[in-house]
């Protein structure tokens, strides 16, 4: 006798499968699909709307740009004639000039209001220090009243729009008095 034991051949035990548990199980797969393609779409419709209304605020912005600029030398010729006038001039200036001189004056305060209310605003820039991105360097100022690379004297003035420069302002910069 052996010790084998003979295990009876019997066929393969068929597994009886339902098909409504087949077609439940891929309905299931399906769902699951079509929840992850909804919840991928629904992420990808909200980054889309915050990225249009980012680009929109941007826009509406940096819109007014191009025109701002053309009329930056407006502002310039207005100011330069009120420079013109020294104060003293004024004092003794008749009631025709005077009205001249303060029509002058309201247009400038305007035309910087309309600028301000667009988001354009005028740099300042004596004392501050030094940048390239909104300032222009003209001259070098010796001196060692302030430190160098600080802005003195400023010839023309300088416009950003938001974060961006319009206009670099034209500056004379300190540098050590030797």
């Amino acid at each position: 006798m052996t010790d084998e034991t003979e295990i009876p051949e019997t066929p393969e035990a068929e597994i009886d499968v339902d098909p409504r548990d087949v077609e439940i199980i891929t309905l299931k797969d399906e769902v699951a699909n079509s929840k992850d393609r909804l919840l991928r779409l629904a992420a990808e419709m909200d980054n889309l709307r915050k990225r249009t209304e980012r680009e929109k605020a941007e826009a509406t912005l940096y819109a007014a740009t191009n025109f701002a600029g053309d009329l930056l030398p407006v502002a310039d010729n207005l100011g330069r004639a009120l420079q013109a006038l020294p104060e003293e001039e004024r004092e003794h200036a008749g009631e025709i000039e005077r009205n001249l001189i303060t029509g002058v004056e309201m247009t400038e305060r305007e035309l910087l209001n309309v600028f301000q209310r667009h988001g354009i605003r005028k740099l300042e820039t004596v004392g501050q220090k030094f940048d390239p991105n909104f300032h222009q360097a003209i001259y070098e100022v010796p001196t060692n009243e302030k430190p160098p690379g600080t802005v003195m004297q400023e010839m023309q003035a300088g416009f950003a729009v938001g974060d961006r420069c319009l206009r670099p302002a034209m500056v004379g910069v300190a540098k050590a008095a030797n």
